[in-house]
C-alpha cells in the first residue's frame, strides 16, 4: 500500500509537470460555490426522522457504488488520496470528491491526477476499457435476440470472459452484490420505521429490486410516492456511457416534500395534453393517450449521492426512463427548490450582469428560472418516445444511442419554451409582454450557465446547439459591448422551428440526422467562447454541503 500511494504521488515525471499543482487544484474546485443546505425536519414524526436516517445511510452505499461506475480503479484510489496529508494531497482528494473520480467534466474529462488514464473511459465501468464501438457491435450481432437485449440492458455491465477474450453480460446485481445487498437492507429498515404506506411500498419493492435487477414494480410504486420523505434511489441516468448510452448509473435524492408548492403546479400537469396535442410536428407523430399521471413534487434536498452529486447538481429531474412506466403511468418531474435557489443566487445572478444589457437585468427572475427548468422537466415526458423504425418497434433513445441524451437535453430545453409560450398565449398561464420577456431574457442568461458544463456534458453540448440555432435565426443578438440581447420579433418561430426540428429527429430515430445537427452546432464558436471566457472568475457550479443531513446522522447511532 505504500508503495502504491508513493506512485501516486510521483507519478510519471513527464505526466506530473503537466498536472495542476495544490494551488492550481484549489482554483478548480472554485469552480464549485461551498453551498450549505439546511432543511428543517421539525415537522416529521420521531419514526420518519430514523428512517430518514437509514435512506442517508443507504444514500451513502449508493455513493461507494457509483464510485466503482464511473471507473474500477476509483476505490483504491481514494483510499490512497486519503493517506496523504499534504496540502497537494487534500486539493487532490477534495476535488476528487467533487468530480467522483479523477477527471475534470469541466476540461473534457482530462485527468487531474497522476497514474490514470488521460480522459474518462467512454463506456465508464460499464464495459471492459480496451472495448471499441464496432467490437460491441460485432459482439451484439452475433447473439441471439434475447442475449442482445440484455447486452443493452440498463442494468447489465459487459466483461470479458475470464477464461478467453470474449465478452460476457452480467447483470448488475451480480457485479456489484455487496454494496446492493447493504442498500436493500437499509432501504428495508427505513421501510419498518415509517408510517407512510406509499413509502413503506416503494421501499420494500426498491430493496427487492437491488437484489434482482428487475426494477419495474417498483418504479411504479414510485410513480404512486406520496409522502413527506420524497426519495428517489437507484439506476436512472446513461450520461456517464458515453459509448452507447445504454447503462445507468446509480443515484439518490433524498428529500423532503414541500407540500405548498407541490399544491401551485398542479395547472402544469393537467394541460399537458393539450400541449402533446399542439406539438410542431405531424399529428402521426404526437401521442393521442399521454400516461395517465404526471406527479410534479417540489421538494427540497437532504442529501445526494452516486450520480446525483457528480460535478455540476442537478435542479431538477424527470424519472423513470423505463418506456413501459411511461405509457402507463406518464413519469414524475421532481423539483429541488433549494438547489435551484442556490444556482440561481450564487451562479445565475452573477452571469446575468455580465451578459444581459443593462436594459434586460431586471427581467431576470428565480420564478422565470423555476418555471422554465419546471417546463424542461415536463417537456422530457411529451414527444416521441416509443417510436416505429422501419416497421420495427423500438425507442429514441436506442435509435439515437450515444446521442440520445444530448438531443434529449436540448429538446427538453427548447420545447420548454413552446409550452410556457402555449401557456401564455391560451391563458393557461398569465402571459404578455412584460412575462415574455422575463421568460426569455432569463432563459438567454441561463444558457450561459449551462454552456459553462462544456460541450462533452449532455447540457451543455445541448445548449450550444440551441445557443446556435437561435442566433443563426437571429432570435439571439451579440452586441458590440459583448452582452447579448433577445430580438422579441424573431424568437417565438425560432423555438417553434427548433421545437419541431429535434421532434422530428426523435420520431423517425434518425441518428444520422442527430450526428449531423451536432457536428454544426453542437460547437463552442468563437464569439461564445470569448464570452465564457468573461466568465471565468465566477463559480460554475454549487458545492453542496449537506449541514441537515451530516447533523441527523451524527446525533443517531
Amino acid at each position: 500500500m505504500r508503495l502504491l500511494l508513493a506512485l501516486l504521488l510521483m507519478g510519471d515525471s513527464t505526466t506530473t509537470a503537466t498536472l495542476p499543482d495544490a494551488a492550481q487544484l484549489q482554483h478548480m474546485a472554485s469552480k464549485f460555490a461551498a453551498t450549505p443546505l439546511t432543511v428543517d425536519t421539525t415537522s416529521l414524526s420521531q419514526r420518519d426522522r430514523q428512517a430518514l436516517i437509514k435512506l442517508i445511510e443507504a444514500a451513502r452505499v449508493i455513493d461507494r457504488l457509483f464510485l466503482q461506475q464511473l471507473w474500477s480503479g476509483n476505490l483504491q484510489l481514494e483510499n490512497l488520496l486519503r493517506q496523504d496529508r499534504s496540502p497537494l494531497g487534500q486539493a487532490r482528494l477534495n476535488l476528487f470528491r467533487i468530480y467522483k473520480g479523477p477527471w475534470s467534466d469541466l476540461d473534457e474529462h482530462r485527468a487531474f491526477l497522476p497514474n490514470v488514464p488521460d480522459r474518462k473511459p467512454l463506456g465508464a465501468d460499464f464495459y471492459p476499457e480496451d472495448m471499441a464501438r464496432d467490437d460491441f457491435e460485432y459482439w451484439l450481432a452475433t447473439l441471439a435476440e434475447q442475449d442482445a437485449h440484455r447486452a443493452k440492458s440498463f442494468f447489465t455491465v459487459i466483461r470479458r470472459n475470464s477464461q478467453a477474450p470474449q465478452l460476457t453480460i452480467v447483470p448488475y446485481h451480480r457485479e456489484w452484490r455487496d454494496d446492493l445487498e447493504r442498500a436493500a437492507a437499509l432501504l428495508s429498515e427505513a421501510a419498518k420505521l415509517s408510517d407512510n404506506a406509499s413509502l413503506k411500498h416503494f421501499l420494500e419493492a426498491r430493496a427487492a429490486a437491488f437484489l434482482d435487477d428487475d426494477y419495474y414494480a417498483s418504479d411504479l410504486a414510485w410513480m404512486d410516492l406520496d409522502a413527506p420523505i420524497d426519495v428517489t434511489i437507484g439506476p436512472y441516468e446513461t450520461y456517464n456511457d458515453e459509448l452507447f448510452g445504454y447503462k445507468a448509473a446509480f443515484e439518490a435524492y433524498v428529500c423532503l416534500k414541500d407540500e405548498a408548492e407541490t399544491a401551485k403546479l398542479k395547472v402544469f400537469a393537467s394541460h399537458l395534453q393539450q400541449v402533446e396535442d399542439n406539438l410542431p410536428i405531424d399529428a402521426t407523430y404526437r401521442n393521442p393517450k399521454l400516461g395517465a399521471t404526471t406527479p410534479i413534487h417540489v421538494v427540497n434536498e437532504v442529501f445526494s449521492a452516486g450520480d446525483a452529486n457528480h460535478g455540476v447538481q442537478t435542479a431538477a429531474f424527470n424519472l423513470p426512463n423505463d418506456e413501459r412506466v411511461i405509457q402507463q403511468k406518464g413519469s414524475k418531474k421532481v423539483m429541488l427548490k433549494n438547489v435551484q435557489h442556490a444556482k440561481f443566487d450564487s451562479i445565475l445572478a452573477p452571469i446575468a450582469q455580465r451578459v444581459l444589457p443593462a436594459s434586460a437585468q431586471p427581467d431576470l427572475t428565480f420564478d422565470a428560472f423555476f418555471t422554465h427548468i419546471l417546463a424542461h422537466e415536463l417537456s422530457h415526458g411529451i414527444g416521441p418516445h416509443e417510436i416505429k423504425v422501419n416497421g420495427r418497434t423500438t425507442s429514441v433513445r436506442l435509435e439515437l444511442r450515444e446521442l440520445y441524451s444530448v438531443i434529449e437535453e436540448a429538446k427538453a430545453d427548447i420545447t420548454g419554451l413552446f409550452l410556457l409560450q402555449y401557456f401564455f398565449d391560451s391563458a393557461i398561464l398569465p402571459g404578455g409582454p412584460a412575462i415574455e420577456r422575463k421568460l426569455y431574457n432569463t432563459f438567454l442568461a441561463s444558457s450561459f450557465r449551462t454552456l459553462r458544463f462544456g460541450i462533452v456534458e449532455a447540457h451543455g453540448r445541448g445548449m450550444a446547439l440551441q445557443f446556435n440555432y437561435l442566433m443563426d435565426r437571429g432570435a439571439f443578438v451579440a452586441r458590440p459591448d459583448g452582452a447579448f440581447e433577445v430580438d422579441y420579433s424573431k424568437i417565438k418561430n425560432a423555438v417553434r422551428d427548433l421545437t419541431h426540428d429535434l421532434l422530428l429527429i426523435e420520431a423517425k430515430g434518425d441518428y444520422q440526422a442527430a450526428r449531423k445537427l451536432l457536428d454544426q452546432l453542437g460547437i463552442l464558436r468563437p464569439a461564445m467562447k470569448h464570452s465564457l471566457d468573461r466568465l471565468k472568475d465566477l463559480p460554475v457550479d454549487i458545492n453542496p454541503q449537506f449541514i441537515t443531513a451530516n447533523e441527523l446522522t451524527s446525533t443517531y447511532p
